[in-house]
């Protein structure tokens, strides 16, 4: 059980950094236009794609935080 659960891990920790980097990637291309514009006309479409990998990031951790929850159980 170990040897399937140990690269799922490694798998959702790949996961994980790949949708961090591509949030900060989408924060850094954000312009100045974008921060300074009316917060009434609504997200741009940096800041939704900011959010969208916030989320995933946040879809991964968990699922990896569970796979070690299910590694811990089954080892002992």
């Amino acid at each position: 059980m170990n040897y399937i659960l140990i690269p799922i891990i490694i798998v959702l920790v790949v996961m994980v950094v790949v949708s961090l980097v591509r949030g900060i990637v989408a924060f850094l291309q954000s312009t100045r236009l974008d921060l300074e514009r009316d917060p009434g006309e609504g997200a741009s479409e940096m800041q939704l794609r900011q959010n969208k990998m916030m989320f995933a990031r946040i879809k991964y951790q968990a699922a990896a935080v569970v796979v070690v929850a299910i590694l811990l159980a089954v080892s002992r």
